[in-house]
């Protein structure tokens, strides 16, 4: 779906767009073996498994539930909560540059992002820039995620915007693809530096 008119706001994604999130930085650091650090994320500590927190588990469910099934690791099982923080390598700063560029144009910004509301407070620690968002959908608190339509309705209910109104900034294929189906304006971010040309390309900055 081509949207009819430029957009006149920013809803922005948060993990790998704002802060950079990567399990492979904390796990990196307790198996010392690459074979053994690929098993466990591709077969125990799945994104897929991690998706339920998204949803509004709590941390200490998921990881029991996971450690029951794979007792032999359950040391790195309760590393993704207690050892959470070291997930993060720090923020964008060509996405924060951004941000508050349209900040000082009164730009309206929004976030949607797929996180726990264990893990939202923290993350929203982590740069000046979520002070600039005027609301954010975060999906544990609506126990939906993205690229589920359902998530893209509550942001425009949120808002009182339409699909028109927003340009959608995600790192995922997926996510993107959604919300340009729904009318959305999109930019998938992948390289840090094409984020402002095209923001400019739609007449935001």
């Amino acid at each position: 779906m081509t949207p009819a008119r430029p957009p006149r706001a920013l809803l922005w994604d948060v993990g790998n767009v704002i802060v950079r999130w990567n399990p492979r930085t904390l796990y990196a650091k307790i198996f010392k073996e690459p074979a053994d650090l690929d098993r466990f994320l591709s077969h125990v500590g799945t994104l897929d498994w991690h998706s339920a927190t998204d949803r509004g588990v709590t941390f200490a469910d998921n990881i029991a539930a996971l450690s029951a099934q794979h007792p032999h690791h359950a040391e790195p099982i309760a590393a993704w909560w207690d050892r959470w923080p070291e997930m993060f390598s720090g923020t964008i700063p060509e996405t924060e540059a951004v941000i508050e560029a349209l900040a000082e144009r009164d730009v309206p910004q929004f976030a949607l992002t797929n996180m726990s509301t264990e893990t939202w407070p923290d993350v929203k620690a982590m740069s000046p820039v979520f002070r600039h968002f005027r609301a954010a959908v975060v999906s544990a608190e609506e126990r939906v995620i993205k690229p589920e339509p359902r998530i893209y309705e509550i942001v425009l209910e949120r808002t009182g915007l339409e699909a028109a109104d927003l340009l959608f900034v995600d790192d995922s294929a997926a996510n993107i693809a959604a919300a340009a189906a729904l009318g959305f304006h999109t930019h998938h971010f992948t390289d840090p530096a094409t984020l402002r040309p095209a923001i400019e390309k739609f007449g935001l900055l």
